[in-house]
């Protein structure tokens, strides 16, 4: 009888240890499944931006839109299964209350980065915006404008700068005397968007706003192809980029940049 028992007690240990190595096995083949799965997503994002390099460096499949605003309508309509914005347009722009409320921002950060403008290699443009922002920051006023649009937690301290000598050939004479400040943009809520009067408002909007009376000048926004930004700016069809552009190593290389103002991140974007 205790042979038996001893029998019985050993078969049933050994199939204990086979189903566990079969649940083992399971979780294996679900956990890459789940990552196989992660990976054959398709992400919609914005051409020749941050949220394109990131999805790219990732191996992630995308399909390319020309604004962010798009890349969201895209995961809205079902055509793509996920999106890659900036943190600061998914905190207005995504969830309850917003223009999408469907859609959801997941927790992954795919980048952490800086925001700056985007002036002509050379141009003495960038020194003044910096003057103006640091002036701004000082008096009070760029953090009033940054809480209208719910930026003020990303603002980056701008340091107090010297008053700026220009050249009699340079940008800022040439803005000055053509009477107009072209400002790049797209449609990036909450930095540069339309509001209900068809007029340009949103952070970057606001500050080039500013930058333009200082200089005693007009103020014109030109929605641009983001991809060709470098070839509007060295052909003059604009004076700057101010986009909530990240100041990446091609951006710094390609145009004279600002100092930082707001921190951002490279978000992903889902359907709930």
């Amino acid at each position: 009888m205790k042979k038996f028992m001893s029998i019985l007690l050993a078969v049933m240990m050994l199939l204990a240890l086979c189903a566990c190595g079969n649940a083992q096995q399971d979780e294996t083949q679900d956990t890459t499944q789940s990552s196989d799965e992660t990976k054959a997503l398709v992400y919609a994002v914005e051409a020749g931006s941050a949220g394109e390099a990131a999805a790219l460096e990732a191996g992630y499949e995308t399909v390319s839109v020309d604004t962010q605003a798009k890349a969201l309508m895209e995961v809205a309509a079902g055509t793509s299964d996920a999106a890659i914005i900036d943190s600061l347009m998914a905190g207005a722009m995504v969830g309850e209350g917003t223009s999408y409320p469907d859609l959801v921002c997941t927790d992954e950060k795919l980048t952490e980065e800086l925001y700056g403008v985007g002036c002509r290699k050379g141009s003495d443009l960038a020194a003044y915006i910096n003057k103006v922002m640091a002036d701004a920051y000082a008096d009070g006023t760029m953090q009033s404008i940054a809480e209208t649009y719910g930026v003020q937690e990303a603002l980056v301290a701008q340091e107090a700068a010297d008053e700026v000598e220009t050249a009699a050939d340079g940008d800022v004479a040439y803005i000055q005397d053509k009477g107009t400040l072209v400002v790049g943009i797209t449609d990036f809520a909450p930095m540069d968007y339309k509001d209900e009067n068809g007029e340009w408002i949103g952070f970057d909007a606001d500050m080039a706003k500013l930058v333009a009376e200082k200089l005693g000048v007009a103020v014109e926004f030109i929605v641009i192809d983001w991809d060709n930004k470098v070839f509007e700016l060295d052909g003059k069809g604009i004076d700057v980029v101010w986009n909530g552009m990240t100041l990446t190593d091609a951006v710094v290389a390609a145009m004279e940049c600002t100092n930082a103002y707001c921190n951002n991140a490279q978000v992903v974007v889902t359907a709930k």
